[in-house]
């Protein structure tokens, strides 16, 4: 479990992460509402060369939100919504075209995907568990990319 005290040390920890991914890459960010997983996002989009001049923004409502970077297209995904319908997300999410667009050679980071990765493809390659911890944060990594970490 990694102690993320500060906004600065999620901030480290997303370019650390944005450093190991590549194209095709899944990631899964998991965690409480507020526990930090658009602002993670953030700061691997910039790890992947997202100019500092382009929002990262929650993609809650849009449920999926598209970034270029020099690395590979990033799609950022919140699957918070579809998760009242648990019979409805297959077809939602391949609605989203995430799986296509990640053999295709984007990156997926995936917000409360956690359940759904069967429907993504194959396995995550990193997988992300946050949680609050008083002020702080903590994060859990699992999956191959996490040993590189």
């Amino acid at each position: 479990m990694l102690a993320l005290s500060t906004l600065e040390d999620t901030l480290l920890l997303g370019a650390r992460i944005g450093r190991v991914l590549e194209p095709g890459d899944l990631v899964l960010l998991d965690g409480p509402l507020g526990a930090g997983k658009t602002v993670l996002a953030g700061a691997i989009a910039r790890a992947l060369g997202l100019p500092e001049d382009e929002r990262v923004a929650s993609p809650t409502f849009a449920l999926v939100l598209e970034y270029a970077t020099p690395r590979a297209a990033l799609l950022h995904a919140d699957l918070y919504r579809l998760l009242d319908e648990p019979d409805a997300l297959p077809l939602e999410i391949a609605r989203l075209g995430l799986r296509e667009r990640r053999d295709e050679g984007s990156i997926v980071l995936c917000e409360w995907g956690a359940s759904s990765e069967a429907l993504l493809g194959r396995p995550a390659e990193l997988v992300v568990s946050l949680e609050i911890d008083g002020a702080g944060r903590r994060a859990k990594l699992g999956g191959p990319r996490a040993a590189v970490l």
